[in-house]
């Protein structure tokens, strides 16, 4: 599994790696929405983590850059606020799967971004 962690503090963007890798993720870190954007131009992720609140750069416009770049890939929204609790960030964004707290501990937002992650198996059609 691909996965993008789009976070702009270092610290807790590393922390969310640290437990995705433990679930077996390969891990890609950015800090801002240009760093994210060139990413997502230039590798195929499964999942991305995304706060809605970046420091540099627009949460929605990366979404909406990797619905158009990867349809395929789902996004994990992270949140210290409860502007989008209403649930309206799935009306923003139509490749949003989850929106989690901030405070979440990192296993549990791993465990939530690895079951997005992992594409389910493909199964052989059984003859009847």
């Amino acid at each position: 599994m691909q996965a993008l962690i789009v976070e702009s503090n270092p610290n807790l963007g590393r922390a969310w790696a640290l437990a995705l890798q433990s679930l077996g993720a390969d891990v890609t870190l950015a800090i801002d929405g240009d760093e994210a954007a060139r990413k997502i131009n230039a590798t195929k992720f499964d999942v991305i983590v995304l706060n809605v609140l970046l420091k540099a750069g627009s949460a929605l416009a990366i979404a909406d850059l990797a619905s158009f770049r990867q349809p395929e890939a789902n996004v994990v929204f992270v949140t210290s606020t409860t502007f989008f609790s209403d649930g309206s960030i799935f009306r923003h964004a139509g490749n949003a799967r989850a929106l989690v707290d901030i405070e979440m501990p990192a296993e549990d937002i791993a465990s939530i971004v690895h079951h997005y992650g992992v594409k389910p198996p493909v199964h052989a059609a059984h003859p009847e």
